[in-house]
């Protein structure tokens, strides 16, 4: 196929390829309500989705409700989430975000990114998770693997990732975006290597700028 120009085109392929190779790509993080989700996207900064998917089941079972971590003690909160690194700051944020949903929003986890974003320990990638995955509603988390695929196909000449939400969600349907965002992050566990993509095997490389001339590519 012909190369896509523009960036609104070259979306528009990666969409419909990307839907066509991980048609069933899901979060994950485990968690069975949007106030697990959220914990565990807070918890997720900084380590593997795998290493939190290991110490989320303790947490759940000792606080299953806002209410119940907002009243944790701390030094509590923090031996479970030791293994996820920076637990202090981590712990800090989970309290918090749990004391403003039981406080500002009755305990229940609002759907609103205005509203998620005046949770302590929530950004607007974390928030942006919540709505797309448990909410379904548009969202579009960009995180490090979305930052380094949308560069390389050039969908954005943007490095701040608040900017890299704003261009990619003015030429993808809004629709689209938490899947996109989720099958980007597949795509770049899987193929998109960030030290070693590997090109050769790229379903995207007849649509991306980049192909084979990224350091390091195979």
């Amino acid at each position: 196929m012909a190369r896509p120009r523009g960036a609104k085109a070259r979306a528009a392929a990666v969409v419909e390829i990307l839907r066509e190779l991980y048609p069933d790509v899901k979060c994950a993080l485990d968690h069975s309500n949007a106030y697990e989700l959220l914990a565990a996207t807070i918890l997720s900064a900084q380590t593997t989705d795998e290493r939190v998917n290991m110490v989320t089941p303790t947490l759940f079972a000792k606080y299953p409700t806002p209410a119940d971590l907002a009243a944790a003690d701390p030094a509590e909160v923090e031996t479970i989430v030791q293994s996820t690194g920076f637990f202090r700051s981590k712990t800090k944020s989970l309290i918090g975000m749990a004391q403003g949903v039981v406080a500002n929003f009755g305990g229940d986890v609002p759907d609103a990114l205005d509203d998620l974003v005046t949770l302590p320990g929530v950004g607007r990638k974390t928030g942006n998770v919540v709505r797309s995955v448990w909410f379904r509603e548009p969202g579009l988390p960009v995180d490090t693997h979305v930052t380094r695929l949308t560069a390389r196909l050039r969908l954005t000449n943007e490095t701040d990732p608040v900017k890299i939400e704003l261009d990619l969600g003015g030429i993808v349907a809004p629709e689209e975006w938490g899947d996109l965002s989720l099958r980007l992050i597949e795509h770049g566990r899987r193929v998109c290597d960030a030290r070693r993509p590997r090109c050769s095997e790229c379903a995207l490389a007849g649509v991306c700028p980049s192909a084979g001339r990224v350091a390091g590519a195979v």
